[in-house]
C-alpha cells in the first residue's frame, strides 16, 4: 500500500525490547518514521533502524519538550506520535488509513483511546483503563506541550476534534520492578515541575493520598476486575502518587530548614 501523507514519531531511550514490535506494526502506514533518542546504552537506534526509521538524537528535556522537538524533525503535516511501549493493531491502522482515502481528514486532531495491557496478557482486558489523548493531529493545528511532565498536545482555539474507534495498545509494564522505578524517577520529575511552576501540595495529603489513589484504581479505572495483577498495581500507582506527596513535602521541610540556618557571618 502507499504510504501516507503522515509523519510518526517517537522518543525513545533504551527501548530495544519494545521499539521493534512497535514501528513494525506501522512500517508502510506513514511516509516517514521518526524516532528521537535520548542517549540509549543498548541497541534501540540499530534496531530502529532496522525497521526503517530516521534515528536522531536530542538530549532528554522532559517529556513536552523531547516531543516538540520530534515534530520539527518530521516534514509532513499530519503528525501520529506513538510511545515506545505502544502497539497498533490493524483495524486502528486501517482506521486511519481510511481518514485519508478522499484526501485530508475531515478533522483537524484526533483522539485515540490507549488502553494498558499487563504481563502475561496479548491485548488489553475487556475492562481495562484507557485514556482518550490526541495523538493524531495536523502539525499547524496543535503541538504538545512545553511542560516537561505533562505529555498532551495544545490545540489552536477552534480546531476540530473527533475520536477514532481504534484503541493503542499499551504495553507499559515490563515488569513489577521496572514499573515502580519508572514511576519513582517520574515522581522526582513532577516534584520538579512543582516547585518551577510555584505550586504546592497541603501537607494534609501525606495522609490520605495512598488509600485515596488505590481506591481510584482499583475501583474507578476497574483494576479490581483484573485479578491479582490488577491489585499489584492499583498499589503500585498509589505508592506513587503518595511518593510525589511525600517527596514535595520533604523539599519544602528541607527549604524552610535551610532558610532558618544561622548564617556563616562575616
Amino acid at each position: 500500500m502507499t504510504p501516507l501523507p503522515l509523519s510518526i514519531f517517537l522518543i525513545a531511550r533504551n527501548e530495544s525490547d519494545r521499539l521493534p514490535r512497535t514501528l513494525r506494526a506501522v512500517r508502510g502506514l506513514a511516509a516517514e518514521l521518526i524516532v528521537v533518542d535520548s542517549g540509549s546504552t543498548d541497541d534501540t537506534v540499530a534496531r530502529a533502524e532496522a525497521e526503517g526509521a530516521r534515528v536522531v538524537f536530542n538530549a532528554w528535556s522532559g517529556y513536552g519538550p523531547q516531543k516538540r522537538f520530534a515534530e520539527t524533525q518530521c516534514r509532513e503535516r499530519w503528525l501520529l506520535n506513538l510511545d515506545a511501549d505502544e502497539w497498533v493493531p490493524p483495524e486502528l491502522a486501517a482506521e486511519i488509513r481510511a481518514l485519508f482515502a478522499h484526501g485530508e481528514p475531515a478533522a483537524d486532531a484526533y483522539e485515540i483511546r490507549i488502553a494498558e495491557v499487563f504481563p502475561g496478557e496479548a491485548a488489553p482486558h475487556r475492562f481495562a483503563y484507557a485514556l482518550a489523548p490526541v495523538r493524531l493531529y495536523r502539525r499547524d493545528r496543535g503541538s504538545y506541550s512545553a511542560s516537561p511532565v505533562h505529555d498532551r498536545v495544545d490545540l489552536q482555539p477552534g480546531a476540530r476534534v473527533a475520536r477514532l474507534r481504534g484503541v493503542i495498545h499499551h504495553f507499559s509494564v515490563r515488569s513489577i520492578g521496572d514499573q515502580i522505578g519508572k514511576l519513582n524517577a517520574y515522581s522526582d520529575q513532577q516534584v520538579a515541575d512543582l516547585a518551577a511552576r510555584g505550586k504546592t501540595i497541603p501537607v494534609w495529603r501525606v495522609f490520605v493520598e495512598f488509600p485515596a489513589a488505590f481506591l481510584k484504581a482499583y475501583l474507578l479505572r476497574r483494576h479490581a476486575m483484573r485479578g491479582v495483577y490488577g491489585f499489584i498495581t492499583a498499589m503500585n500507582y498509589a505508592f506513587f502518587r503518595w511518593l510525589r506527596v511525600a517527596k514535595a513535602y520533604e523539599q519544602r521541610r528541607r527549604a524552610a530548614q535551610a532558610a532558618r540556618r544561622p548564617g556563616d557571618g562575616a
